[in-house]
């Protein structure tokens, strides 16, 4: 519930407003989960609030931490019995969360294991914030940066996922700034734009992977629907109405859409837009049989693209000794039936 919620909610309790106040912070600020942990609110208040409502918290089904980077990726159990998955980045800027959105995905982007078996259901706001302030409990440390690009399409559960950036923005609560949190989209237009118009203004990264229709409906069924013209010119709309400088995600697959040409091609799409290029060596998934480019073909492609003046990156490649992908850990969960050894 959002702070006005929570007062209407004591208000048709008989309790005064500010109980609200009282209660939003243990949630948000010491990030609690039980109704006895409010101190400051009297027992008989403490024992109605157990049998009229509830505070949703995930539990831990597996883990398993890099090695290398320290990255941890979290299996997390649902009350319904559904699992999700939730990473840990640490950088140098901050400690950056990936959260899900949605238990699987309906949009079908061939490279990603999210999208095998299809959507299981949307996850509500209040599900999607334990994903960040479970890590915080587990870990001790504050969550700096938020990006909501786990197993599912942010979109296509929009309210909930509106509510969730608006209850992590809240000044009294986690008060996480607005440029902190980055949604990715595969692109839809409309939601896109309606999105421009909330008065959340997060920074927005278009999961975009071709340089043309034919090569993306190859890697992305929702291509089949709408055309990247419909999807950049939804783009540009959000850039003109936000000022935010908007992230186009870029999965390098061999010998589909990493080479030199593609790379000029993308080049000439993009040239004169506020654009960063964020290129994603392809992750191997079992499912799938397509394969990361050698460095020096990303190195090429990166070239390339700034001779057309686009800023472009390549992903550092964080947890690459765990199930690091989207929806690797949750796909071996399901296929063994069972979690696997919890690492260290």
């Amino acid at each position: 519930m959002t702070k006005e919620e929570l007062r209407e909610f004591f208000t048709d309790l008989g309790e005064k407003p500010f109980r609200a106040d009282q209660v939003f912070s243990w949630l948000h600020v010491k990030k609690c989960t039980s109704f006895d942990e409010m101190t400051n609110l009297s027992k008989a208040l403490r024992e109605k609030l157990q049998d009229l409502a509830e505070i949703p918290h995930l539990e831990i089904a597996d883990l398993q931490v890099s090695r290398l980077d320290g990255t941890r990726k979290y299996l997390l159990s649902l009350s319904d019995g559904n699992v999700i998955e939730s990473v840990l980045m640490r950088y140098k800027f901050g400690n950056s969360v990936c959260v899900s959105s949605q238990v699987g995905c309906r949009m079908g982007c061939r490279f990603c294991a999210s999208t095998i078996g299809g959507i299981v259901r949307n996850l509500t706001a209040s599900e999607i914030l334990d994903e960040v302030y479970m890590i915080e409990r587990d870990t001790g440390e504050s969550v700096t940066h938020v990006v909501v690009m786990g197993s599912g399409e942010p979109f296509d559960n929009y309210d909930e996922v509106v509510r969730f950036i608006r209850l992590l923005n809240d000044p009294d609560g986690h008060n996480l700034s607005r440029r902190n949190v980055t949604v990715s989209t595969c692109g839809l237009p409309d939601r896109i734009r309606a999105f421009a118009d909330e008065d959340v203004s997060s920074e927005l990264a278009l999961s975009l992977h071709a340089p043309d229709d034919e090569t993306r409906k190859k890697l992305m069924p929702i291509a089949e629907k709408y055309p990247l013209s419909e999807v950049l010119e939804a783009c540009d709309y959000y850039f003109e109405k936000t000022g935010r400088r908007i992230t186009y995600e870029y999965a390098c697959v061999k010998d589909v859409n990493s080479d030199v040409r593609s790379a000029e091609k993308l080049g000439r799409l993009l040239h004169g837009r506020n654009a960063l290029v964020n290129l994603i060596p392809v992750n191997n998934v079992a499912e799938r049989n397509y394969e990361k480019p050698e460095s020096e073909a990303l190195a090429a492609f990166q070239n390339a693209l700034a001779k057309y003046g686009i800023n472009a990156t390549i992903r550092r490649e964080m947890g690459a000794d765990i199930q690091g992908a989207c929806g690797q850990l949750r796909r071996s969960f399901l296929k063994n039936g069972r979690k696997g050894a919890m690492t260290e």
